[in-house]
C-alpha cells in the first residue's frame, strides 16, 4: 500500500515540474512577488525570516467557496492538518473536530497550537483552545501560519506553532463593501455582507457572517452568526490606534458516532473577543501597547454550563540601532480562566472561578550582514502555577543569490498545563508543562525569472512530559490525566508555485511526517495540487487532495486496548467556476468530494459524499 501511495505522489509532483518546463517557451514575464510577513512583530521579507512561515493571500482562501478559514488552510498548507466532520462545522465536545495539527503537533484538548487574529491571542479560558467556527474566509486579507514553535514570541499554548489570521483593510477613499449569498447540499445557506470606510486618517471595517446547514446526517444540524468590527485613527504620522469587537454564536447538534444509541448532543456556544492597539513609527523605533479580552458562555445537552474569559496585554518596541540591525524588547501579561458546573469527576473546584495568570519578558535581535540575516532570541515566562520557563530560538537565513535562499533554525516550544487539566475535568495539579526543541533546515528557490517558485524544509522536533489521558484503576474515574513521557517527529515538507503561461498557475505541496508515537488527526502523506485558470470574465480552479496514515482511532493505553486502529486513505477533488457578467457581480458554483469517496477524519463520523454551491458575490 505505501508503495502504490508513493507512485501517486512522485507522479504528480513529476508533472507539475513538467509543466513548469514547458512553461520556458513561453514570454510571460509575469513572476510571484516577495511576500512580507510579521513573524518577528515587525514586517520584514518572509525568505529572511529563519522561521518557517506559510501565507495564504485573501484571492487564495476564497478560490473555491468555503466559509470556514482552517478548512482552506488544512487543504493547501503541507504539515498542517484540521479535523472535519462534516459539510460545515466542527462541533465541540469529546467528538469534536477542528482538532489543529502541525507536524503531528496536536492532541485532546486543541491547546499546543495558538490562533491569533491581527496579533491577539484567540482561546478559551479553560479549555486553552481556540474556537474553529469563529474564523472566516469573508473577513480576512491573509492569513500566516509559523509552523515550528512560535513560544519565544507568545507564549505557552504556541507550543506546535501559530495561525494569524489577519482582517481586511480598507485600501481605498470612501466607502466599499462586498455582499453574497451561497446554496447547497444538505440545504446549507450562508449570507454575509461587509463594508469599508476610508477617509483621511480614519478608516473602518464591519462585517456580518451566517452560516446554516441541515448536515448531511439525521440530527447534524449547524448555525452560527459571527459579527465583526473594527476602526483605525491614525493620529498622527508616527502614531496610529486601532480597536475592534467580534462576537460569534452558534447551535450544533451532534448524533454521535454512526451505529451509537447514544441520545444527540446539542452546545449552545456564545464567543465574545475585543481588543486595541496603540502603534508608534518612527525612523530607527517601531512598536506599540496591545490589549485583549476573550469571554464566552457554553452550553451544552450533557448539563454542562460554564462561562470563561482570558485578557492580557503586550508591550513591545523595536530598536535599528545601525545598519541592518533590529532589536526587540518585549513584556506580556496573560490571565485565563472560569467556572462550570457538571465536572467529571466531581471536585472541590465546581461552581467556583478558577484562574491562571502568566507573565513574560524577552528579547529578540536581528542582523543582516551582507547576504545573512541572523537572528536570536530569550523569552523568560512566569506561570502562577508552574514557575519560570526560559524559551530560546536562535536562525539564519543565507541568500546565496537572488534565486537561491537557505535557512537553519532552532526553537522551543512549550504549553503550561490548562485550567481544565489543572483544576477541572480529570485534575491533576501536579502535572509539569509540555516541552519540545525543533531543528530545522529549508531551502527556496526560484527559476524562470520567477515564474517556479519552489521550498523544501526538513525538521526533527523532540518533546517531553506529553501531557495525555491515561487509564486509572481502580476507577472512578476510568481515566486521569498525567505526562506520558517523550515524542519524537521528523519529517519534510515541499511547496511549489508555477506561473505555467499569464492565465494559468499551479500550486504543489507535499509533506511527510514520520512519527514515533501515531497521532490522531495527524497524517503521514499529504499532497495538495491546485490550478488556477482566468480567462476574462471567466475562472476554473480544480484542487486534489491526498492524504494517507491517518489514524481516525488507535489502539493504544488512552482508550485502555478498547477499540481497534482505524487508518484512512483517501483522494478528494474539488473544483470551482466563477463568471463575472458585471465589474460588480460575480456568480459561482463550486463541488467537494466530486469523486464521492467513503472516507472518515473523525472515528464513526462519515463524511459527507459529492456536495455543491451555488450563489452570488456582489461588490460596490
Amino acid at each position: 500500500m505505501k508503495t502504490k501511495n508513493l507512485q501517486i505522489i512522485i507522479a504528480i509532483i513529476l508533472a507539475g515540474f513538467s509543466a513548469s518546463t514547458a512553461a520556458q517557451s513561453l514570454d510571460d514575464t509575469l513572476s510571484i512577488n516577495e511576500v512580507v510577513v510579521t513573524g518577528s512583530k515587525h514586517e520584514i521579507s518572509r525568505k529572511s525570516m529563519p522561521l518557517n512561515i506559510s501565507v495564504l493571500s485573501k484571492d487564495e482562501l476564497n478560490e473555491i467557496h468555503e466559509s470556514a478559514a482552517l478548512s482552506v488552510i488544512s487543504q493547501r498548507i503541507p504539515g498542517v492538518f484540521v479535523t472535519e466532520r462534516g459539510v460545515t462545522g466542527y462541533s465541540i465536545g469529546s467528538s469534536s473536530a477542528g482538532q489543529i495539527s502541525i507536524r503531528g503537533v496536536s492532541g485532546e484538548p486543541n491547546a499546543r497550537i495558538l490562533v491569533l487574529i491581527d496579533g491577539s491571542p484567540q482561546y478559551m479560558g479553560i479549555f486553552g483552545h481556540p474556537l474553529p467556527n469563529s474564523y472566516v474566509t469573508s473577513d480576512l486579507e491573509k492569513v500566516e501560519v509559523i509552523k515550528g514553535p512560535a513560544s519565544m514570541l507568545y507564549g505557552s499554548n504556541a507550543m506546535g506553532g501559530a495561525i494569524n489570521f489577519i482582517t481586511k483593510k480598507s485600501g481605498k477613499e470612501g466607502v466599499s463593501g462586498e455582499a453574497s449569498l451561497g446554496y447547497g447540499s444538505f440545504n446549507t445557506l450562508n449570507y454575509r455582507a461587509n463594508a469599508a470606510f476610508n477617509k483621511k486618517n480614519f478608516s473602518m471595517f464591519v462585517s456580518y457572517n451566517h452560516d446554516q446547514t441541515d448536515g448531511h446526517r439525521d440530527s447534524s444540524l449547524f448555525e452560527i452568526d459571527n459579527a465583526y468590527i473594527k476602526a483605525r485613527y491614525q493620529i498622527s504620522r508616527n502614531l496610529s490606534i486601532m480597536a475592534d469587537y467580534n462576537i460569534a454564536k452558534f447551535f450544533n447538534e451532534d448524533p454521535g458516532p454512526e451505529g451509537s444509541t447514544a441520545n444527540k448532543f446539542t452546545a449552545d456556544i456564545m464567543r465574545g473577543k475585543a481588543s486595541f492597539s496603540i502603534k508608534n513609527t518612527y525612523e530607527n523605533v517601531e512598536g506599540g501597547l496591545a490589549g485583549f479580552y476573550n469571554y464566552g458562555e457554553h452550553i451544552l445537552s450533557d448539563g454542562w454550563h460554564s462561562t470563561d474569559a482570558n485578557f492580557g496585554l503586550s508591550l513591545f518596541e523595536g530598536f535599528k540601532l545601525f545598519e541592518g540591525n533590529l532589536i526587540t524588547l518585549g513584556a506580556d501579561y496573560k490571565n485565563f480562566g472560569g467556572e462550570g458546573n457538571n465536572s467529571f469527576p466531581p471536585n472541590e473546584n465546581q461552581d467556583k472561578w478558577v484562574s491562571i495568570t502568566e507573565m513574560a519578558g524577552y528579547v529578540f535581535a536581528r542582523q543582516s550582514i551582507n547576504k545573512f540575516a541572523l537572528s536570536a532570541g530569550l523569552r523568560i515566562e512566569n506561570n502562577s502555577n508552574y514557575g519560570n520557563e526560559i524559551v530560546p530560538q536562535a536562525g539564519l537565513a543565507y541568500n546565496l543569490s537572488e534565486n537561491t535562499n537557505l535557512k537553519a533554525s532552532l526553537s522551543k516550544g512549550f504549553r503550561s498545563p490548562l485550567v481544565m487539566e489543572t483544576y477541572l475535568f480529570l485534575p491533576n495539579p501536579d502535572l509539569k508543562p509540555e516541552s519540545m526543541m525543533n531543528y530545522e533546515l529549508g531551502w527556496s528557490q526560484t527559476f524562470l525569472k520567477k515564474k517556479l517558485t519552489s521550498e523544501i524544509s526538513l525538521f526533527w522536533l523532540e518533546g517531553k512530559n506529553a501531557i495525555e489521558q491515561i487509564p486509572n484503576i481502580p476507577p472512578p474515574p476510568m481515566f486521569k490525566r498525567a505526562n506520558t513521557g517523550s515524542f519524537t517527529h521528523k519529517g519534510i515538507e515541499i511547496e511549489t508555485r508555477m506561473q505555467l503561461m499569464r492565465n494559468l498557475s499551479s500550486e504543489i505541496n507535499y509533506s511527510y511526517l514520520n512519527m514515533k508515537t501515531p497521532r490522531l488527526g495527524a497524517p503521514e502523506n499529504m499532497l495538495f495540487a491546485g490550478f488556477n485558470y482566468k480567462l476574462e470574465k471567466l475562472s476554473f480552479v480544480l484542487q486534489a487532495n491526498y492524504i494517507a496514515g491517518l489514524y481516525s482511532r488507535l489502539d493504544n493505553a488512552a482508550t485502555a486496548g478498547v477499540s481497534e486502529e482505524a487508518l484512512e486513505n483517501y483522494f478528494l477533488l474539488n473544483a470551482g467556476v466563477k463568471y463575472r457578467p458585471l465589474k460588480w457581480a460575480e456568480i459561482y458554483v463550486s463541488g467537494k468530494n466530486l469523486l464521492d469517496k467513503k472516507y472518515q477524519i473523525n472515528y464513526g463520523y462519515p463524511m459527507p459524499g459529492i456536495n455543491l454551491m451555488t450563489g452570488l458575490n456582489l461588490k460596490f
